[in-house]
């Protein structure tokens, strides 16, 4: 008698063990799965803040690039009215020269 008596509280042990264990064991992947969805949002708002920067930067770049472009272009066009002028005068120049040289 004691023997069953014995082995049905090591049985009803068990079960209480068991119940616990599953309840543990349910309230770890719970809070697992918690930590899963904060990481992972987390990792998407920092993605969303590098990508918004980086967006930036490349339209700064843009904008940059953009008014080094028309600063050249700029440069570019003076030279070329500087150039038109200068061989006008050498021409002026030398026609004069040549006018003399026929007196």
């Amino acid at each position: 008698m004691k023997k069953t008596i014995a082995l049905a509280a090591v049985l009803a042990a068990s079960m209480a063990l068991t119940a616990c264990g599953k309840k543990a064991a349910d309230e770890t992947a719970e809070a697992a799965n918690a930590v899963m969805s904060d990481a992972n949002a987390t990792m998407g708002a920092a993605s969303n803040t590098v990508e918004a920067a980086t967006d930036n930067m490349m339209g700064a770049v843009e904008n940059s690039m953009d008014a080094a472009g028309n600063k050249v272009e700029s440069a570019a066009d003076k030279m070329k009215a500087a150039t038109g002028d200068a061989m006008s005068t050498v021409g002026n120049k030398v026609e004069a020269a040549g006018d003399a040289m026929k007196k």
